[in-house]
Formats: structure tokens, sequence, C-alpha cells
């Protein structure tokens, strides 16, 4: 929990940079300042359709599924099987890839390992089944099962590298950020 407003700027200075940015092109190029704020009202309309019922969810996860339970299916002892439920998991998801994102900090709090939790966000970004039947009928069934099959292999060895090459310290601190991304203020 941000407590000072400096925490808060820095915190928050991403998005603190990007909303001056873009106030600044609006100001500066009024031709196309309609259609960016609309397209900015777009947006975030629809982020706040998508996140909510997210939020819901996670919280009826993250309260009814015990810890155990994740580690089990999920943890750094489930092997293969961790793998295909988190690709699973991922693939049958609705919604945005940002909406990947608090489901992955619910999943690492939960005790899924950072393999596993990769898996799913990369799942998430480029299987979902709802995207690949839209493909389908689109492009063709030879080139979305062709990408599919380039996909799969690909998502397991991102997930295993990324866990292999980044220094353990940074993953234990990406696990205590979700952590405290967990605890009511």
């Amino acid at each position: 929990m941000v407590k000072t407003p400096k925490k808060a700027i820095v915190r928050y200075r991403a998005a603190i940079i990007a909303a001056i940015l873009f106030v600044v092109f609006v100001l500066l190029v009024p031709p196309v300042a309609e259609k960016a704020l609309a397209s900015l009202g777009s947006q975030l309309l629809s982020m706040a359709l998508i996140i909510p019922p997210i939020f819901l969810l996670l919280g009826l996860l993250d309260v009814w599924v015990p810890r155990e339970t994740f580690m089990k299916f999920l943890g750094g002892k489930a092997g293969v099987k961790g793998k295909l439920i988190a690709f699973a998991l991922g693939s049958a998801a609705a919604g945005p890839l940002y909406g990947a994102f608090p489901v992955a900090s619910v999943l690492m709090r939960k005790g899924a390992s950072l393999s596993n939790v990769l898996v799913f966000i990369g799942a998430w970004s480029t299987t979902k089944i709802p995207m690949l039947l839209f493909e389908m009928q689109s492009l063709g069934m030879r080139f979305a099962l062709a990408r599919l099959v380039i996909d799969i292999p690909g998502i397991i060895i991102i997930g295993w590298a990324v866990k292999a090459f980044l220094p353990e310290a940074d993953i234990k601190r990406m696990y205590e950020r979700a952590d405290n991304q967990g605890q009511m203020p």
C-alpha cells in the first residue's frame, strides 16, 4: 500500500508520464485529439467492464482453493503435469492480455512455479481457444495449426529459459511483490 504522495508518484511514474505525454499530444495535434480521446474513452470503458469480473473471480479463487492444491498441481514439483495445466488454464482464458497478470499474481501467491506462471501467460497471449477458432476460420486450418504447433514448445521453452536465467534474488522479489499485492490494506 502506498502511504505517501512521493511513494505514489514513484510507483505510478510510468502511468503519470504516459498521461502527461497524452495530454501534450492532444494539445499539440488538435486534428487527432477527438479521435484520441474517443479511443481513450473506449479503452477505459473496456477495462472497466473486464477488470471487475476478473478480480471477483480471483478473489473467489484465492479464498476457495487452498495453497496446497496449487502447489500440488502448479508448483515446482508438478513437472510436465504443471505445464499442461498452466497451458490449459491460459488457453481457456477469455479477455485481453492485461487480465492475465492479476491471475498470474494469484498463481504466484498460491505457490505456482515461475515457469508454470510464464507458461500460463504465454498460453493466454498466444493460444486462447476463441482466438484459435477465429484464426482457423479467417486464415485457414493449416496456418492456425502450424502456428499452434510452433507456439506450444516455444511457450514452454521460454518459461524454462526465463526461470533458468533469472537470478534467484529477482524471482524471490517477484514472489514477495505478489504476496504484498494480495494483502489487505
